[in-house]
């Protein structure tokens, strides 16, 4: 499949420095835990600050793209968050806090759907493609507790402002060479590549929806808590319960590329339907491992089998809304790392009353739930065996 390398090199990199923001806010809540005393259900309502305007204003920001394309919402987007998240650790009060990371997550939002078609845009059709600019953000997230915990353990909360700067770089970059990138030069453009068409299929994509959602809030409790749970269940230290977040976000980044080539290889539910399926026993090992020497196999392994679906979600959302594809890549890429957080607050005051095991005992339900609901889908693009309902009809 024909790509523009440097198109999804570049989205992917842009991805990296955005998403970033988002991975750092789960590193940045044990510090506040520390230093400020805060609760579970003070930092898990941090969490939905950080993903309610996201999710809320993702879809609008694709709706507001789909009726004109507006490619600059990708270097302002990224800007926002970074200034949001720089600005979090400099005030003491939660309020003040709680409103920095929500601008944040606000930035995040902008990004995403104006972002997902540049990079549908210079991969086409391949799903390997999509899956480099998924894994840009994904290591993104990963690196935000990368970076984050040791900068703050060196400065503390304060420190947040030192992560400006890798925006205030990418930002120049996208400015710069992004619209030649993908259009090519003056005088010379580029030969655009195939672009989803047909019919909007809005049962199919709601179905996808549902699945995504699902994900959302399993994704997003392990990320606000796994660090906590070393820390507090398995007797690790404060760094090195910020490495098993870290290391679960890095095994992400190898399942995101690993999904790209299941999808490519034997269809696009087949990576779906594995990730999901995997998920059961290596969340099992997590809660019931008794020493964190044994559970971060399981985190390893739980972070490849929870972003084998990632990429396919968007390249699959976009084909069941081809004349949408902003408003599709708001939904997919937005609500896979936004929406989880609406249900954080729940998970938060279940791990103050009955423990972190408990509460993340209580996830185990929710990849069976996906699991069930992707056997009522099919590809658009391609039939492939177990990929057929009976009775569905999808555009």
């Amino acid at each position: 499949m024909s790509v523009n390398r440097r198109g999804v090199a570049m989205m992917a990199s842009a991805h990296l420095v955005d998403d970033l923001y988002q991975g750092a806010v789960p590193a940045l809540l044990p510090f506040l835990v520390a230093e400020r005393h805060y609760s579970y259900a003070a930092v898990a309502g941090l969490t939905l600050a950080a993903t309610v305007l996201s999710s809320v204003a993702q879809p609008f920001f694709g709706w507001w793209t789909d009726r004109r394309p507006r490619r600059w919402m990708i270097p302002a987007g990224l800007g926002l968050a970074a200034v949001g998240f720089g600005l979090s650790g400099i005030f003491s009060s939660y309020a003040v806090t709680w409103i920095t990371v929500a601008l944040s997550g606000l930035g995040i939002a902008a990004f995403h759907p104006e972002g997902a078609r540049a990079a549908r845009q210079a991969s086409g059709d391949s799903n390997r493609g999509m899956s480099i600019f998924a894994f840009g953000g994904n290591l993104g997230f990963a690196m935000g507790s990368l970076i984050a915990t040791p900068v703050l353990l060196a400065t503390g909360l304060r420190g947040t402002a030192l992560l400006l700067i890798p925006a205030a770089v990418m930002v120049l970059v996208l400015v710069r060479w992004l619209d030649g990138v993908l259009d090519g030069r003056k005088g010379r453009p580029r030969e655009p590549l195939p672009m989803p068409s047909g019919r909007d299929d809005w049962p199919a994509f709601l179905r996808l929806t549902a699945i995504v959602m699902v994900r959302s809030v399993m994704f997003y409790g392990l990320v606000s808590f796994v660090a906590l749970y070393f820390i507090h269940e398995l007797g690790a230290s404060v760094a090195l319960g910020g490495a098993m977040l870290t290391l679960f976000l890095l095994s992400g980044t190898m399942g995101t590329v690993l999904g790209g080539w299941l999808a490519d290889r034997f269809g696009r539910m087949a990576g779906i339907r594995a990730g999901f399926a995997l998920c059961i026993p290596t969340l099992c090992g997590l809660v019931l491992m008794p020493q964190w020497q044994f559970a971060l196999v399981f985190v390893i392994l739980l972070g490849i089998a929870m972003y084998l679906p990632y990429s396919v979600f968007i390249v699959l959302g976009q084909d069941y809304l081809p004349n949408r594809i902003g408003t599709a890549s708001g939904v997919t890429v937005g609500l896979s790392v936004s929406a989880g957080g609406l249900f954080n607050p729940l998970l938060g005051l279940l791990a103050d009353g009955a423990g972190l095991r408990l509460a993340l005992a209580v996830l185990l339900v929710l990849p069976a739930v996906a699991l069930l609901l992707s056997l009522a889908m099919r590809d658009p693009g391609r039939t492939a065996p177990g990929d057929e309902v009976s009775g569905l009809e999808l555009g």
